[in-house]
């Protein structure tokens, strides 16, 4: 079977040893995950993809599900630099980027010295992100696309690796502003955090209300998640997943003649999230122990990958169809 690994021919010998090395690495991360957050499995997998992938994760769901929690162990088991910051009404843009403030020196002289914010981190947690205003949300495009930010003029590299996780509550509350398609299109995936089922919150009650509670504890550091992310676009894929992929999201679109699934749609998925399904399988099929992706990661990746990258026509919504049923239809044609 050929194959397509983004960055021309590589030593397969190579990958495969890096790669089965990678492997218990993550897989050892992840059990350490599992020891601290509960009966979210599917969330911890691809939230650890999304970062894997070298990309940013909006995590939705209503409060108390541990998104908070999954952050701040995320940032502790892979032994990234992170920050937090609690998104309100009346955020600032230089309360996330940072200002120049002036200082004046004992012979009078004056300067201008620029302050970071909190952006300058290895993993920011966006919490509450759509309770910011738009101005503020925007605060956020360069970074998440540029990797740096440019304050007064003045450009300011952020340090690498540099991952978003942003938190939503899905609950129509006063005081949200929904997230602009192009900051949508900047997450790589939106994970979707449920509730637990009733094995996992029992664990849940035993395990977090007593004296003792778990907490974890470093596995992977910086420099090696880079080694990783760059493993992940070495990593071969197949001409059946790349055809899958591109099938996919071209069928995502509304400007296919003659094609149920395209008359419902307003907008649809862009090449950037071919580039997100041809990332994440790679990483997936890493987490999960294998050396290479198949057509069942683009089928399990298809609904976090483009949910957010879809919108329903109006005619589309006021019959009741949702955005999760078109992309089951979508999966079905390449399932």
């Amino acid at each position: 079977m050929s194959a397509v690994t983004g960055t021309g021919e590589s030593d397969t010998e190579t990958i495969v040893q890096e790669a089965e090395s990678a492997v218990e690495r993550i897989i050892a991360a992840r059990e350490e995950i599992g020891r601290v957050i509960f009966g979210q499995e599917s969330v911890v997998e691809r939230t650890l993809v999304t970062i894997l992938s070298g990309g940013h994760g909006l995590l939705v769901g209503v409060p108390g599900l541990a998104k908070t929690k999954l952050v701040e162990t995320l940032g502790t088991v892979l032994g990234l630099g992170e920050s937090r910051i609690q998104f309100t009404p009346d955020l600032m843009p230089s309360d996330i980027l940072g200002a120049e403030v002036m200082d004046q020196a004992a012979d009078g002289t004056r300067s201008f010295r620029f302050i970071k914010g909190p952006i300058f981190s290895q993993l920011l947690m966006a919490d509450e992100i759509n309770r910011a205003s738009p101005r503020t949300q925007s605060a956020l495009l360069q970074a998440m696309q540029e990797y740096h930010v440019t304050v007064a003029g003045q450009r300011h590299d952020l340090p690498r690796p540099f991952h978003v996780l942003a938190t939503q509550n899905p609950l129509e509350q006063e005081g949200t502003y929904p997230l602009p398609e192009a900051q949508l299109d900047r997450f790589l995936m939106q994970i979707d955090v449920h509730y637990p089922d009733r094995e996992a919150e029992r664990r849940i009650l035993v395990e977090t209300t007593g004296a003792d509670e778990a907490h974890a504890s470093r596995v992977i550091d910086a420099k090696e998640l880079e080694k990783f992310q760059q493993l992940v676009r070495r990593m071969p894929v197949g001409e059946s997943v790349v055809e899958a992929i591109l099938e996919l999201v071209r069928a995502a679109r509304p400007e296919i003649e003659g094609d149920e699934v395209s008359k419902l749609l307003a907008w649809g998925a862009g090449p950037r999230a071919s580039q997100a399904l041809m990332l994440t399988v790679r990483a997936r099929a890493l987490v999960d122990g294998r050396l290479a992706p198949s057509v069942d990661d683009v089928i399990a990746l298809a609904e976090p990958v483009l949910q957010h990258r879809m919108a329903l026509s109006f005619a589309a919504r006021a019959d009741g169809h949702t955005i999760r049923d078109l992309i089951s239809r979508l999966k079905g044609r390449i399932g």
